[in-house]
């Protein structure tokens, strides 16, 4: 039986108190917030963080990414907003720690999650949005086979300039295909 939460490289488990500091870190560096969130930056209290790291919603599943060889989180992926009755879902990703950008890292987590989605949640659509200035995390989801379904116009105002937030969406069918070609 396949290992759904286990990659090349990477694993996805629960937090941990230690990853608290991490996090926090991460919620601090700007560049890191941008790509990820639309509301105004404003870094996070450890308590913020750890309330968030313990939520346990019944529609939601939050993972760290940890790097095999030492454990480490570098980042975290999230499925939410989880309508059961129509097995629809939202996705996101965050590598907070810089250094493990463009290694292929989020790459590797995406396709842990979207299996735990779709094959031990038994989820049909996934879906989620990202923002047009994030040319690396729009590559990422293309390659995984998500379809642009939509745009919201200037949707986000970033240092005096308006920018799309674009809609994605996958669904189970797809994804099958995807991994059936590679």
């Amino acid at each position: 039986m396949k290992q759904l939460l286990t990659g090349t490289r990477i694993y996805l488990s629960g937090f941990q108190e230690e990853d608290n500091t991490p996090i926090r870190e991460w919620s601090q560096n700007e560049e890191v917030h941008r790509l990820l969130d639309a509301l105004p930056h404003k870094p996070k209290s450890e308590e913020e963080i750890k309330k968030w790291m313990e939520s346990s919603e019944d529609n939601a599943f939050r993972f760290a990414i940890r790097l095999k060889d030492d454990g480490r989180i570098i980042g975290f992926v999230e499925l939410d907003g989880i309508l059961w009755n129509h097995r629809v879902g939202w996705i996101s990703i965050s590598i907070g720690e810089k250094q493990s950008w463009a290694n292929g890292y989020g790459k590797e987590a995406m396709r842990c999650l979207l299996a735990y989605a779709f094959h031990e949640l038994n989820l049909y659509r996934l879906q989620l949005t990202v923002f047009s200035y994030n040319e690396r995390a729009i590559r990422l989801y293309e390659s995984l086979g998500f379809t642009k379904e939509g745009c919201y116009r200037q949707f986000l105002q970033r240092d005096g300039s308006r920018h799309d937030m674009i809609l994605y969406g996958l669904l189970a069918g797809e994804w099958k295909d995807c991994t059936e070609e590679g």
